[in-house]
């Protein structure tokens, strides 16, 4: 199989380790701060806010390690290299983030009912410390020209979600110097383990769904068979496609049945280009056949009404 993968983007993802690195130095510096900060001062809202941190520098250092594991070359036995190792550590981060949730609801439930003495000044500096190390470690996720790769892009929303997080622990510290009225601390760490929770929830479906070998959700198997059938006059059927992910590579298998070609390889380019620049599919394994396909499996995952589109 003729695989063109480039590697000009050397640059670009040398440019996104060093972006991701110098983000999660400063996330996880200040999540460390603000751990220390929610213990000393009592504050359930900032150690809420450092759970959210928690996700942040995860989710950085998976994109780091993502980038960097995706420059190490596949070996004899891992044919794919490394890259399903960060699919593994996200799904280890999700399981981790839904367990520090639960605890600090928990938490948050009994301090409700029994108020804890909670250091608003303590709990002040800390909370807009952890403000400027998210604007700080967005800033550094932006800046800099160059392709963002989706590991980045994914990073800077974290970040931004995190922001409310910080915002929230002001707004408590707020209201706790100002009327001394400490439930609003349980409260507001409720609100913002709501915020964990949605991304941890988030990053346990894609990282299930990878690690069972699910297809992207951006990719519509069916039309894609149909699309490719219209685009290749010579493509009169297409089954037993395959699609799963690798460390965000989408990687396929797909049987195409062909009208017998002057040129073989010709078709074979075309097919291929048309994956890679459809549907980002640079690895892809295809098995073309002149006969139409015969046998049970033939019209796998075919009984949903739009699977019985057949352009011959």
């Amino acid at each position: 199989m003729a695989h063109s993968h480039s590697h000009s983007h050397s640059s670009d993802s040398h440019a996104n380790s060093k972006r991701l690195l110098a983000a999660f130095i400063v996330t996880a510096t200040f999540m460390v701060l603000e751990v220390v900060g929610g213990l000393i001062s009592g504050s359930l809202a900032l150690l809420a806010d450092a759970g959210h941190m928690l996700t942040d520098a995860a989710a950085l250092l998976f994109a780091f390690l993502a980038v960097y594991f995706a420059r190490r070359p596949p070996t004899a036995r891992q044919t794919f290299g490394w890259l399903r190792l960060t699919t593994l550590a996200a799904f280890v981060n999700a399981i981790a983030l839904v367990v520090i949730t639960v605890v600090i609801v928990w938490e948050a439930f009994i301090r409700f009912f029994n108020p804890q003495p909670v250091g608003g000044k303590t709990m002040m500096v800390i909370a807009v410390a952890g403000l400027i190390a998210n604007l700080l470690a967005f800033w550094i996720l932006h800046s800099g020209s160059g392709e963002k790769n989706m590991n980045v892009r994914a990073a800077a929303l974290h970040v931004l979600g995190d922001l409310l997080g910080s915002v929230g622990a002001i707004i408590a510290a707020i209201v706790i110097l100002w009327t001394g009225w400490t439930p609003v601390d349980p409260i507001l760490s409720v609100l913002v383990s709501a915020l964990v929770l949605r991304s941890a929830w988030r990053l346990l479906k894609e990282s299930v769904n990878e690690l069972l070998e699910g297809a992207p959700s951006s990719l519509d198997v069916a039309a894609l068979k149909r699309n490719l059938s219209r685009s290749i006059p010579e493509v009169r059927d297409v089954h037993h496609v395959h699609v799963w992910l690798v460390g965000e590579k989408p990687v396929m298998t797909l049987h195409v049945q062909v009208i017998p070609p002057h040129d073989h390889d010709a078709l074979l380019g075309r097919i291929q280009h048309f994956l890679e620049h459809e549907y980002q599919v640079g690895h892809a394994t295809i098995q073309m056949e002149y006969q139409p396909c015969s046998g049970l499996d033939c019209h796998l995952y075919q009984s949903t009404p739009q699977g019985h589109h057949h352009h011959h």
